[in-house]
């Protein structure tokens, strides 16, 4: 039999691989019906045949795999995730040395002494590190993704800080041109209808595929993000997912005026609402709101976690709070027709939405009008400002971005012309007993939102001198050349360098997720120590930045295939946690803490629409960037705390703004030597 399947397999790989010729265009052989014939095998023969002719159909250069009209493509995911590799556990003592390399820049010459006699005792050939190391590479060998799980529970659900502005990450969209409320329902219907479409593809699993230098990613974050939300609990939060269920979701939640709606966004025979349809629905939500509600419910998703948990128990021993709870929990997504923000000067309007986008502006303004649990929010304001926030446990921001795009192109549609609709019932306004207890919640909770609100210090930034054109005129990475003028200003500003973080995707893994990329390096030291000094010529500058913008890009190469120092060694501890062992000393040293203290924390977020994604600090003392490179401009939204005298966002934007403008010069000014 195996000999019968190894020649249909070739039979039909032959067929595919003329599917770019003449021989048979007509005939559809795409990526996806490649795939529907590679599903039907495993059906019939098993999957270790499949595995390998889709290996080698994701192998060739297709880009994206083009959704086609065949419609569904049942098993097309799981198969594709099979294929890909496992994230490895890079090796313990190459991990140990640039580790040792990655402190240099940030750390003294006689902590780094010391530090080296805690790798030296922990690297002996069967001591504490080989042990670990030995421990996790079981795990790799057991489970998916040795990581994921870890990762999920210690980066997200067991942190207890509020998830509004220290872990979910807002979006600031292009203002649209909308000034009304008819305006705003408009284009919040042709919003929707966009998210749907979007849903139809991850329901049909003909989600073109991504890849990244050649490699297919994993995409599975895409399956998380619609019809998912976060619950509190005492300790550790958990997610609850309703798109994988037999019965889907088939509404939104529509929050105006702090109160909430269920929205079906379906007819009866399974076909999406219309933008027509959607329209004269959010009209009957927006004329049964027109009053404030007193008690702002969602208010209580931005306290503390532990509070939160608290408080969502008591909420929920009343059945009509239950039942409206868990409506908001398994609707699609959230849709948030926001206020008019107070009026602002045009050279803050984008700062000033990047706040409304993380928090709502606090309890008198927007921040009632959100669950901020719920893992997608999309933001509508009457006044054409728009964005969203999203709950960052399932998925990172690529997938949010993507998601995003597909949405504003797809707004950007003319409107069918349209049949007669039939009559809508009514949007189920959400119904909650507000018990004294409850009330003292919210109240609570008002009082710590506006403390963090007042806290947060935040600047959206235009670059508009040039975009990533210019690095790549130079032969120079668009990022590396980011990160460096990130360096350049944070060592003008302090006069010395500090740990930054820069997120890095493992999505050519399995359910892969992040590491980091350490920025701040020996050879980007070396740069920004020469930039202001008298003592180097332009030349010897310009070959400086180059080499570092080099390293950059090495870092970045190493930490997308899986051999990044961080979760490596975030796994060793976690394991010596696991096997009851005393903690190793490695992870108690002041280094290690000096390490991982992120004054920088930073992302880039790329996006076809003009956009920048925001979030705040991950230290007291520290900043968070984000920046999206366009061609011709780079958007920027920096924040940090005013409760930190130290740092201050504006200052920050400004010597960045200089920085940039001086590497530009710089590498103007001098012929590119042969590095």
């Amino acid at each position: 039999m195996l000999s019968l399947d190894l020649c249909l397999v070739f039979a039909l790989w032959v067929l595919c691989s003329h599917a770019e010729t003449s021989v048979c265009p007509q005939r559809g052989w795409d990526g996806d019906s490649q795939i529907q014939v590679i599903c039907y095998l495993v059906h019939i023969r098993g999957e270790v045949l499949s595995r390998h002719l889709l290996c080698a159909l994701q192998a060739r250069p297709y880009g994206l795999l083009k959704p086609t009209a065949l419609g569904k493509i049942p098993g097309r995911f799981q198969l594709h995730q099979e294929a890909l590799p496992h994230l490895p556990v890079p090796p313990l003592q190459q991990t140990l040395d640039r580790y040792l390399l990655a402190l240099q820049p940030i750390i003294s010459e006689e902590e780094l002494n010391h530090t080296q006699e805690l790798v030296a005792e922990f690297r002996k050939p069967g001591g504490v590190g080989e042990r670990l190391q030995k421990g996790l590479e079981r795990r790799a060998k057991k489970t998916e993704n040795w990581l994921s799980d870890w990762w999920l529970k210690t980066a997200y659900l067991e942190y207890r800080l509020p998830v509004v502005v220290h872990s979910s990450p807002g979006v600031v969209l292009p203002k649209q041109d909308f000034l009304d409320r008819q305006g705003q329902l408009r284009f919040a219907a042709k919003l929707i209808e966009g998210i749907l479409d979007f849903k139809t593809m991850i329901d049909n699993e003909t989600l073109p595929v991504e890849y990244l230098g050649g490699k297919p990613l994993c995409m599975n974050q895409y399956y998380q993000i619609l019809s998912s939300c976060r619950i509190p609990g005492p300790k550790r939060d958990s997610i609850v997912n309703y798109a994988k269920g037999k019965k889907q979701s088939r509404h939104i939640t529509v929050v105006h005026n702090f109160q909430f709606f269920e929205l079906d966004v379906y007819n009866s025979d399974g076909s999406p609402l219309t933008t027509d349809q959607l329209f004269i629905q959010l009209e009957k939500i927006w004329n049964t709101s027109l009053q404030t509600n007193k008690e702002p419910i969602g208010i209580l998703t931005t306290n503390h976690r532990n509070s939160w948990a608290k408080a969502y128990n008591n909420l929920l021993k009343d059945k009509t709070n239950k039942e409206s709870v868990r409506t908001i929990e398994k609707s699609i997504c959230t849709v948030c027709l926001d206020a008019p923000m107070p009026r602002v000067s045009e050279d803050i309007y984008k700062s000033r939405v990047a706040a409304q986008m993380l928090h709502g502006g606090g309890s008198r303004w927007n921040s009632g009008n959100r669950w901020f649990d719920k893992t997608l929010q999309f933001i509508i304001a009457e006044d054409g400002s728009c964005g969203l926030v999203y709950e960052h446990a399932p998925s990172e921001g690529p997938p949010i971005v993507a998601l995003l795009d597909h949405i504003v192109e797809y707004t950007k549609k003319p409107e069918l012309v349209r049949s007669p609709m039939i009559p809508l019932p009514m949007p189920k306004k959400l119904r909650f007993n507000i018990t004294p207890e409850i009330k003292n919640d919210i109240e609570k909770a008002k009082q710590n939102l506006n403390i963090m609100v007042e806290d947060l210090d935040i600047k959206v930034m235009v670059f508009h001198q040039f975009g990533k054109t210019f690095p790549k005129s130079e032969k120079i990475s668009p990022d590396a050349f980011i990160q460096l003028a990130l360096q350049l200003a944070y060592y003008r500003m302090y006069g010395h360098v500090c740990a930054t973080y820069e997120s890095a995707s493992l999505r050519m893994f399995r359910l892969g997720r992040t590491d980091t990329i350490r920025s701040t390096s020996v050879e980007s030291l070396k740069f920004v120590q020469s930039m202001d000094s008298p003592d180097k010529s332009d030349q010897e500058k310009a070959d400086l930045l180059r080499t570092a913008t080099q390293a950059h890009r090495q870092y970045t190469d190493m930490a997308i295939r899986g051999n990044a120092i961080d979760r490596h060694l975030l796994g060793l501890k976690l394991q010596a946690i696991e096997d009851l062992v005393s903690m190793p000393e490695l992870f108690m040293d002041t280094a290690y803490a000096v390490a991982m203290h992120f004054n920088l924390s930073t992302s880039q977020v790329p996006a076809k629409t003009d956009c920048v994604m925001c979030f705040g600090p991950v230290v007291p003392d520290g900043y968070g960037i984000c920046y999206n490179p366009m061609d011709e401009h780079i958007n920027f939204a920096i924040s940090a705390f005013n409760s930190c005298a130290d740092t201050n966002a504006a200052r920050m934007a400004h010597y960045l703004e200089k920085a940039l403008l001086d590497m530009r010069i710089l590498l103007q000014s001098t012929p590119k030597s042969k590095l």
